[in-house]
């Protein structure tokens, strides 16, 4: 056995609320790893729609790592939710036309670029991560935090806005871990360590 079929979009028999996210994407801007699931309370087609001011012409992508868990509720604001913000107003006067089509000639509004989501990140419930964040592998953001700059591997975060609560192990464990990202792994190895990827001990993963 090499653990459930990483192509299918229900690895749990009989339940439709748990996916495997990279299958039921539909949208070439939002790419996704292996084994990382989406569970939502309703249905797991509310992804994408939680993908928030996701406009095909800004290209910016959601990009998330493999074995990661997503929770119901998480959203991610992407670019075309920005205003200017070092004008006198934020407001968007050149969407409504009707004689305000040049309020943004030699202007642009603020693109702070992909929101990056490492491996093996659990995000829980209704958190919200902002355009441009990067968060690295292992980490774990907590329930309604708003993260809204680069979260550090290992770390668990939470809060509005976030902040470091803790980081998961001492930093010659995270080194250790970041080197041999086991989620690159082939699923047969993956599976003959799975006794050793669910405790503490590393050292049992590196024999």
């Amino acid at each position: 056995m090499t653990g459930p079929n990483k192509n299918t979009k229900f690895p749990l028999a009989n339940y439709n609320r748990l996916c495997f996210l990279k299958n039921i994407v539909t949208n070439p801007n939002i790419i996704i790893g292996d084994y990382t699931y989406y569970d939502d309370f309703e249905n797991v087609e509310n992804f994408e729609k939680n993908i928030k001011y996701h406009f095909d012409f800004l290209d910016d992508k959601l990009i998330i790592g493999k074995f990661c868990m997503i929770a119901s509720d998480v959203k991610f604001i992407m670019n075309g939710g920005n205003h200017l913000t070092n004008s006198l107003t934020t407001y968007p006067f050149a969407i409504f036309g009707n004689g305000w089509e040049k309020a943004m000639e030699g202007k642009s509004y603020p693109h702070k670029g992909d929101i990056n989501i490492g491996n093996d990140v659990w995000i829980g419930y209704n958190a919200t991560i902002m355009a441009g964040v990067t968060i690295g592998d292992g980490a774990i953001i907590a329930t309604n935090a708003t993260v809204i700059k680069d979260v550090e591997p290992y770390s668990v975060i939470g809060g509005n806005p976030a902040h470091v609560i803790k980081k998961r192990f001492s930093e010659d464990m995270i080194s250790t871990l970041l080197e041999l990202k086991w989620w690159n792994w082939d699923i047969k190895k993956i599976t003959e360590n799975i006794q050793n990827l669910t405790n503490d001990n590393i050292n049992k993963l590196i024999d």
